[in-house]
């Protein structure tokens, strides 16, 4: 079977799985893969680095999200990606370094969660590093390559550099999200609704503030509805996990759906996650209460 051939094929595959199951991937579905030609292509393994063994080469590469590895961008702001062992000869990284002789394209899985996958295509090894045991990993755009082709061309440096911070940032965005609605049980924080496609993790301080890291401290799962409501301030959440709505919303007189979904929640108390450690800090709960009081 043509190496070659299988990746584009790959990528397609991908793309039909983003769209049932949406940005983060079940490791499942990955593991057994889909028929080629009559032969089942796996996409990852027991190993960081993934070769099918209908391939001469290494298919896919996979990152654990905050692991002991440093993955994170380098000057360029490209990923440095860690060496299988100490042996810059395995056949792994002799694998990953054909890659980069031939200028072909893998998939970069990051792992986010416990069995969920964010992937990444297409991507280059574009550097090796041997006195650090790593790779310098570029991701780029599948639709722009699509118009020349799949191989590395060697251009686009900036765009490059760029597609690969978005996309980290994304795992990272991704990554809380996850964290969030599981400390949460799988359910709104403010009506217990279940439905997690409907369920959002909300940051107590925005992402791009002093102290909006993803973490779940600065976290609340929130159905769509009072996402918007707790970032418009018509909702407000105090350092005592109080729930408190806007007096003018309050006084206003409307249908079900106001009175049900959102005035009903004033002085309620806020669900928090079973594992103490999980609570919303109270630090940012009170910056945030504050502009929700300046709001009303």
């Amino acid at each position: 079977m043509d190496d070659e051939a299988i990746r584009v094929p790959v990528f397609d595959w991908l793309k039909k799985q983003s769209n049932i199951y949406g940005d983060t991937l079940p490791r499942k579905t990955l593991e057994e893969g889909f028929v080629y030609f009559g032969q089942t292509i796996r996409l990852v393994g027991p190993q960081g680095i993934w070769k099918p063994k209908q391939m001469d080469l290494p298919l896919s590469i996979t990152t654990i999200m905050d692991s002991q590895y440093d993955d994170r961008p380098d000057s360029k702001g490209f990923l440095n990606y860690r060496y299988r062992g100490s042996d810059p000869n395995h056949r792994d990284n002799a694998g990953l370094r054909e890659l980069m002789r031939l200028r072909k394209p893998l998939v970069y899985f990051f792992n986010i969660f416990p069995g969920k996958y964010l992937a990444s295509f297409p991507v280059f090894v574009v550097g090796d590093n041997p006195q650090n045991l790593s790779f310098t990993v570029a991701i780029d755009d599948i639709a722009y390559l699509n118009t020349r082709g799949v191989e590395d061309t060697l251009s686009g440096t900036e765009r490059r550099s760029y597609i690969t911070q978005t996309i980290l940032y994304r795992a990272h965005q991704r990554q809380f999200r996850e964290r969030v609605i599981a400390a949460y049980h799988s359910q709104c924080a403010l009506c217990r609704l279940r439905h997690a496609e409907l369920l959002d993790a909300a940051h107590i301080i925005g992402d791009r503030e002093e102290h909006g890291d993803p973490i779940i401290q600065n976290g609340l799962s929130l159905c769509k509805i009072h996402h918007a409501a707790f970032d418009n301030n018509i909702i407000g959440i105090n350092p005592d996990y109080e729930v408190l709505v806007r007096q003018d919303v309050l006084e206003e007189i409307d249908g079900p759906m106001l009175k049900y979904g959102l005035q009903s929640l004033n002085k309620s108390n806020l669900i928090l996650p079973s594992r103490r450690g999980d609570w919303p800090d109270r630090e940012r709960l009170e910056k945030r209460f504050n502009s929700f009081l300046k709001a009303g």
